[in-house]
C-alpha cells in the first residue's frame, strides 16, 4: 500500500520540526504547475467571490475555526490549491490522499494516527472525494463529528449526488469556477517572471497576446495551461521569445473540457435543449458542437430530439417527430463522422419549428384528471361487442359510426362525463387543429340538438 502523504510542510506541530518553520522551496523535479501552487490566499487568482475580504472563507481560516470544507469546481480551477493554502495559514497537520488510489484500510490507519495526535490538528485533503463509495464516506463520520480529523475534499462532480448527506450537512460548500482567460494569463505572466518556483531563470518572454490565446487554448484549467507554458519553453531550443507559432501544436490538439459522466454532460445537454425549446438554432448548433466535439454519444443527442419534437414541438410541426426519429436511425446505420450532419439538420429544423407543447399538457391534464376522480368506466355503447355474453349484456348497443355523418362527426359522447384536455395552440400547423375542432365542437351541437328534437 502507498504510504499517505502526511507532510508537515505548512507548520505543523511534529517532533522534528517547529510549527513556525519556513516552508522550503518547491523541488526542481515537480512540474510548473506544482512550482507555482499558492502560498497564500492572496496568492489564489480567479476566485474573488471566496477570497476577497470580509467574505466566510478568509474569515474561516482567520479565525481557524472550521470544520469539514467541500470545494467543488472543474479541474484546474484550484481546489487543491485552496487546501494547501487552510493547512498553511492555519498550520495544521497536512495529510493528502486520493480517493482513487486510497482504500479502507488506508484511511482506517490514517484516521487512527490523527486520534493520537490532537494537538497536530490534522487536516484530511481528500481530492476527487466522489470516487469514495459510501462505506468509506461513512468511515469519516466519526472522526469529523469528533474533531479527530478536520476534512477538506475536492470533486469535479456535483456534492449533491455523489457526497453522502450526513457528511455533505457536517461541511462548508464552496463552490469554484472556472478561471477566466485573464486569471490564467496573469498566472502565466508570473510564471514567466519567477527565478524561484517558475521559468525566471530562463529568461523568456512573451506577448500578452500569446499568453492570453494559451489561456483560452487550456479553457479555464490553470494547471494544463502552466504545464503546457513549461513544456513550450523547455523546447524552444535557444530561442528567448514564446511567440505564436509555438502555440500551433496545443490549437490541433485542443480538447473541450467535457465528461459525459459529469455535471458538463448535464449541463451541456440541458443548455441545448432549452436552445432548441427557445428557437434560437445557432444557440444550439453551438452546443451540438461542443457535444460531439466532446465524445457525446449521437445517438443519445438523437434520443433527446426525438423527445424534443414531441415535448415541445408536437402538432405544430408534425414533419418533426418523423425527421428525429429518421435522424436517431441514421447515427445507428452511418455512424460518425457523417451522423454530425443528420444531427445538425435535425437540430436546426427542430430549433426553427414552430412550437407546441400541447400534447405534453394534454398528457399530464388525463393523468391528473385519472387522480383527482373516480376513473370512469367504458360507455355501454363505446365497450367491445364481440362474443354472445358481450351481445347480451347491450355493450356496443347504439353506437353511431363516424363515417356515416359528414366529416366523420356524430354527436355522441366518449366519456361518461365529459372532459377538455387537449388545448391546441395557434402555432404552426396546429392553429389549423384548433379551427377544426372548434368546427366539429359546433357540429356536434348541432346533431345533438337534432337528436334532442327527434
Amino acid at each position: 500500500m502507498a504510504e499517505p502523504d502526511q507532510s508537515d510542510f505548512f507548520g505543523a506541530a511534529s517532533a522534528s520540526r517547529a510549527p513556525d518553520a519556513t516552508p522550503t522551496s518547491p523541488a526542481a523535479h515537480q512540474p510548473l504547475a506544482a512550482r507555482m501552487r499558492p502560498q497564500s490566499l492572496a496568492e489564489i487568482v480567479g476566485q474573488e467571490q471566496l477570497t476577497r475580504a470580509g467574505s466566510l472563507l478568509p474569515q474561516l481560516i482567520t479565525t481557524d475555526r472550521f470544520g469539514s470544507l467541500l470545494f467543488y469546481g472543474p479541474p484546474g480551477c484550484g481546489k487543491t490549491s485552496f487546501a494547501e493554502v487552510i493547512a498553511r495559514e492555519t498550520k495544521s497537520r497536512f495529510v493528502r490522499i486520493n480517493a482513487v488510489m486510497s482504500n479502507v484500510a488506508e484511511l482506517r490507519e490514517i484516521l487512527s494516527i490523527a486520534r493520537k495526535m490532537p494537538e497536530a490538528r490534522t487536516l484530511l485533503f481528500i481530492d476527487e472525494l466522489h470516487r469514495f463509495n459510501k462505506a468509506q464516506q461513512d468511515l469519516l463520520l466519526p472522526d469529523v463529528e469528533e474533531g479527530n480529523v478536520r476534512l477538506i475534499g475536492a470533486t469535479t462532480h456535483n456534492p449533491g449526488f455523489y457526497v453522502n448527506p450526513p457528511l455533505l450537512s457536517r461541511s462548508h460548500l464552496f463552490r469554484l469556477e472556472p478561471l477566466s482567460t485573464e486569471a490564467v494569463a496573469t498566472v502565466l505572466r508570473r510564471a514567466l517572471e519567477d527565478g524561484v518556483r517558475g521559468l525566471g531563470e530562463h529568461g523568456l518572454s512573451a506577448d500578452d497576446a500569446v499568453l492570453t490565446d494559451l489561456a483560452v487554448l487550456c479553457d479555464g484549467d490553470l494547471r494544463r495551461a502552466l504545464n503546457a507554458l513549461e513544456v513550450i519553453a523547455l523546447s524552444l531550443d535557444g530561442k528567448t521569445a514564446i511567440e505564436a507559432t509555438e502555440l500551433e501544436s496545443f490549437a490541433r490538439e485542443r480538447r473541450i473540457r467535457y465528461d459525459a459522466n459529469e455535471d458538463e454532460h448535464y449541463d451541456t445537454i440541458s443548455a441545448f435543449i432549452k436552445s432548441c425549446r427557445g428557437g434560437d438554432p445557432d444557440a444550439a448548433m453551438y452546443w451540438l458542437a461542443k457535444m460531439l466535439g466532446g465524445g457525446e454519444d449521437p445517438r443519445f443527442i438523437a434520443r433527446r430530439l426525438v423527445i424534443l419534437a414531441s415535448e415541445d414541438i408536437g402538432l405544430a410541426d408534425p414533419f418533426a417527430l418523423p425527421l428525429a426519429v429518421a435522424a436517431h436511425h441514421a447515427c445507428e446505420f452511418v455512424g460518425l463522422p457523417e451522423a454530425e450532419l443528420t444531427l445538425a439538420h435535425a437540430t436546426l429544423h427542430i430549433a426553427c419549428a414552430p412550437k407546441s407543447n400541447s400534447a405534453t399538457m394534454a398528457l399530464a391534464a388525463a393523468k391528473q384528471a385519472l387522480k383527482s376522480a373516480p376513473v370512469q368506466p367504458v360507455p355501454t355503447t363505446l365497450r367491445d361487442k364481440g362474443g354472445k355474453a358481450s351481445k347480451r349484456v347491450g355493450h356496443g348497443k347504439g353506437y353511431e359510426y363516424s363515417h356515416d355523418f359528414p366529416e366523420g362527426i356524430s354527436g355522441q359522447n366518449y366519456l361518461e362525463q365529459p372532459l377538455k384536455l387537449y388545448e391546441p395552440s395557434s402555432h404552426g400547423l396546429e392553429a389549423r387543429i384548433a379551427d377544426r375542432l372548434a368546427r366539429w365542437d359546433a357540429l356536434r351541437a348541432e346533431r345533438r340538438a337534432e337528436r334532442d328534437e327527434s
